[in-house]
């Protein structure tokens, strides 16, 4: 994760594929180094709080390298795929936030290979920020986990912002460059919108979701108010002729009513979600020795960042809009790699935002979203990313329809068991007292090794999720006895 990494760049290079689950390349990049190249990378490598086994990591991907071995010699497929009227390279744009705030950094954004961007919100308010503004939530030394922001609009003047975006479009024309905008009143709205498609922009991203507005009416205040969005988006729409996209706030009960009203207010599409309206708790969360509420960001939020994906593009009126490209989705929420973004593209996303993992690994993480659909698709034998769009809507269903007469006892891995115990705990003391666990000799790893007690288990999989190796899997399906 260095920049420019003592321990060399291809090596640096491979660790990077391998973080970001981009397994195929780091396999390929791995097998081209030398046993002598990686000893002298373990030796200049700079520790955080412990070497990088750096030879390990290869030991265990090649171990693993027929699960990711390049599918075909033929080229990779292309990720170019129609959002909102606008053909786009890849579906990975920066969201609207600190990682947009000028020409030099968009610029340098999309050369590294980011199809477009969503720009720091303008308006034409005076924005004046506190600090700090960022904190981050760890667990057992995993940094931002979650995110704490913050920060609000842009705090340059709103002429100068439309002239960045005016100089990015003519510099970059086959990248897409979308203003994102927030008004105080219905004449606020409409002329910045005219001032975005004025200069140039792709298209107008209308902000009724920023959660930590100073002033009341603002932002999240917006989004909570079907009526608001309905006339806003209508107000907009009317006014422009770019595509109206705009963004949702998490910060309320359900999204089908604000997304529909967008819909109806003629929105092509919708971006969603913005940050999680949070408190926290740590000492360094406090601004001048106070706390307050704001935005919440990060990994931790993608699962609640789908299940709002999926109330607006599993909605029939909303799907069938999508299906007829009158409205286009845009998942935003917890994505650091491919992975993440296939998950957003598979319940109906056709463009996807990143912001929180930009800000922690920097722009450079592009380059495996992009490689890592690819192998996936190639994988997949897919040549069109919209053959992803939509394929899992399918089986997202009612907790009443699940499979309640079968289940599947976890299998245990001797040889990538370590006799930990910590399925051990947990079994005993978080779910049903189903796994035993011998330890008579605790200086001795060959006796220290759990067994599943078939009789109690109930194959909630509790042990699988806590095994730190990876040692605990799934058999088979098989139906519950009588």
């Amino acid at each position: 994760m260095c920049y420019d990494a003592p321990c060399g760049d291809k090596v640096a290079r491979a660790i990077r594929a391998a973080r970001f689950d981009n397994l195929w390349t780091a396999v390929e990049l791995f097998n081209q180094l030398t046993d002598d190249e990686l000893t002298h990378a373990e030796s200049d490598c700079i520790h955080y709080d412990r070497p990088i086994r750096i030879s390990e990591i290869k030991k265990q991907l090649l171990s693993d390298k027929a699960d990711y071995a390049p599918v075909s010699s033929q080229p990779r497929p292309s990720l170019q795929i129609n959002f909102c009227d606008m053909e786009c390279e890849n579906p990975f744009f920066l969201a609207s936030s600190a990682i947009c705030t000028n020409y030099d950094m968009v610029a340098r954004a999309l050369e590294a290979g980011w199809a477009g961007v969503f720009y720091k919100t303008i308006c034409k308010q005076d924005i004046r920020e506190v600090s700090p503004r960022f904190d981050a939530v760890s667990k057992e030394g995993t940094p931002f986990v979650g995110f704490r922001n913050m920060e609000q609009l842009s705090e340059n003047p709103y002429q100068m912002d439309f002239d960045i975006l005016h100089r990015l479009k003519q510099n970059y024309p086959t990248k897409r460059i979308i203003a994102s905008i927030m008004g105080q009143t219905e004449e606020e709205w409409i002329e910045l919108a005219k001032m975005a498609q004025d200069a140039g922009c792709d298209a107008v991203e209308l902000n009724f979701s920023c959660p930590q507005m100073r002033l009341t009416g603002l932002g999240s205040d917006i989004g909570q108010n079907s009526e608001l969005v309905l006339f806003y988006t209508s107000y907009v729409k009317n006014a422009v002729s770019i595509p109206v996209i705009p963004k949702m706030t998490p910060n309320i009960m359900s999204m089908t009513s604000p997304a529909l009203a967008s819909f109806y207010g003629g929105a092509n599409g919708i971006s969603a979600i913005n940050t999680i309206k949070s408190i926290t708790m740590s000492h360094d969360a406090e601004v001048s020795r106070k706390k307050t509420v704001s935005g919440y960001s990060g990994k931790a939020v993608k699962p609640i960042a789908l299940r709002m994906i999926y109330e607006m593009t599993g909605n029939p009126i909303l799907h069938k809009a999508a299906e007829e490209k009158h409205m286009d989705f845009s998942g935003i929420g917890g994505i650091e790699t491919w992975r993440d973004a296939l998950e957003f593209i598979q319940l109906g996303c056709r463009n996807v935002q990143v912001c929180t993992a930009v800000m922690q690994y920097g722009y450079r993480i592009i380059d495996d979203l992009i490689l890592g659909m690819q192998h996936y698709m190639q994988q997949r034998g897919i040549t069109q990313l919209r053959e992803l769009v939509g394929e899992e809507l399918q089986n997202i269903v009612l907790p009443s329809h699940l499979d309640r007469d079968t289940m599947v006892f976890p299998k245990i891995d001797r040889e990538r068991c370590i006799g930990c115990g910590r399925c051990y705990v947990s079994c005993m003391d978080g779910g049903h007292q189903a796994i035993a666990f011998e330890s008579q000799d605790s200086g001795n790893q060959e006796k220290r090794r759990p067994r599943i007690i078939g009789q109690k288990c109930v194959g909630c999989h509790l042990c699988r999720l806590v095994c730190p190796t990876g040692a605990i899997g799934m058999a088979k399906r098989m139906p519950k006895k009588a």
